[in-house]
């Protein structure tokens, strides 16, 4: 893509409504504009951030083995008074009639409908377990929204549903998601702890949030710091292997790591005391299991091996997708702008023509622009008429990892420049070889 043209509506100063890093950013890097307090368009650039996080999470998913629907976002009133959550929820829901005085809501989350789809479709255990999920807008009346897609009304979302016959399996699919999750979290270059936390108005016996660390963390966590240090890394992992995937959680739960809610303060205490951390977290994800409290008061039941009726064992399993961009940049940033990790960048590198309009310069640059678009990488290049410091600063804000400057000097001797974004390091060589480095990369993520 040429920033000549493309949509890409820069500013160069903060954004007065912004009040933390990742709204501050993506106001300035022309990735969001607000409609209305808490929802907001997404410009070209965050929309292709978006997508690349929601292909990580359908990736995730389906290697676990669960199965993309599409639900829609409003829903009828009447799911929600047979679960009894429709006056439960409180003033986030926000409830409407359509013009046949018909009560709907637009969906602040999916069990009631979800529930409904598999009690219309599923009645026998030979069909189970079965995972659904979907990624899909959502809304909550935020009394207070702000701090950007942090704290949205309007929000995109990944939720998943589990159908299992007994308890045992259901847990066995708590566990898979928080496998998946895992893996999904570090591909976005994210060190995301699952803490025991408290289940709210979803409801459930056993639930973990996924928390990223961060000092505008809406909440207070605690834990042991050795859990930071774990890793998932590349290991394969066999999804239907109760114990194989019942270790790898344990691995990651065993060490204490808690929200405040469910803080206690003397286990915590029991950890070496230079271990022992307090700081803020950014919740990105959730995982409940809370057994029948659905299927039981909507009627979803299965019948067994021997031909007895039981209501199935549910689970629900949520990623805030738009959230992560804000929990992302509020991770990985610097007072000059964003830091994409790779895995979820808008472009994999940048070029910079520091000359535009010099022919030998001109030439290189589409020669670069044609070999990484060959090698499949779609690079963003700069070849507006603008002076040199112009250009540096839109990349560093934008924050694409890495960035190629093209000039008359270094042509001249046959070499280009590859720097990282994150390190700020630079190192002169051939075109071929740039775009050879670019290319082995991304290759590796």
């Amino acid at each position: 893509m040429r920033v000549s043209r493309y949509f890409l509506p820069v500013l160069k100063e903060n954004p007065a409504e912004a009040q933390i890093v990742s709204h501050r950013y993506m106001l300035r890097a022309g990735m969001i504009k607000q409609q209305a307090a808490g929802i907001y368009s997404w410009l070209p650039l965050g929309l292709r951030v978006l997508n690349r996080i929601q292909q990580i999470v359908h990736e995730e998913q389906e290697r676990a083995g669960h199965i993309p629907l599409l639900m829609p976002t409003l829903q009828p009133a009447d799911l929600w008074r047979e679960s009894g959550r429709y006056d439960d929820y409180g003033q986030e829901m926000l409830r409407i009639k359509d013009r046949q005085d018909r009560e709907m809501l637009y969906g602040p989350t999916n069990e009631e409908m979800i529930t409904d789809i598999f009690r219309s479709h599923v009645n026998s255990y030979k069909d189970l377990p079965l995972t659904l999920y979907h990624i899909q807008w959502k809304f909550r009346d935020e009394m207070r929204p702000r701090f950007g897609v942090m704290r949205g009304r309007e929000f995109l979302m990944k939720d998943g549903y589990n159908f299992d016959v007994d308890k045992a399996a259901a847990l066995h699919a708590y566990n898979r998601h928080m496998v998946s999750y895992l893996r999904t979290y570090e591909r976005m270059g994210l060190t995301a702890i699952p803490m025991r936390a408290d289940s709210g108005p979803i409801g459930g016996d056993d639930t973990h949030e996924f928390l990223v660390l961060a000092a505008t963390g809406e909440s207070e966590v605690f834990f042991d710091s050795a859990v930071t240090e774990l890793k998932l890394g590349n290991r394969e992992v066999d999804y239907d292997n109760r114990e194989e995937v019942a270790a790898v959680c344990k691995e990651f739960t065993t060490l204490y790591a808690r929200t405040d809610e469910t803080h206690d303060a003397a286990l915590f205490d029991a950890i070496p005391e230079d271990r022992r951390k307090v700081a803020r977290g950014i919740e990105v994800g959730q995982i409940f299991y809370f057994g029948t409290k659905y299927s039981e008061a909507m009627g979803a039941t299965v019948v067994t091996a021997d031909g007895s009726k039981v209501p199935v064992e549910m689970g629900s399993h949520g990623i805030g997708v738009s959230r992560l961009l804000g929990a992302i940049i509020e991770a990985s940033h610097d007072d000059k702008g964003i830091i994409w990790p790779e895995g979820v960048t808008p472009f994999p590198v940048g070029i910079v023509n520091l000359k535009q309009g010099d022919a030998a310069a001109d030439a290189a640059c589409e020669g670069l622009y044609k070999a990484l678009a060959a090698k499949g990488l779609e690079a963003l290049y700069d070849d507006r008429d603008e002076r040199a410091g112009a250009k540096f600063a839109t990349m560093d804000l934008i924050g694409l990892p890495w960035r190629i400057t093209v000039g008359p000097r270094g042509l001249a001797n046959g070499v280009v420049e590859l720097t990282s974004r994150r390190s700020g390091e630079s190192v002169e060589m051939t075109p071929e070889a740039a775009v050879a480095r670019i290319a082995e990369i991304y290759a590796a993520i």
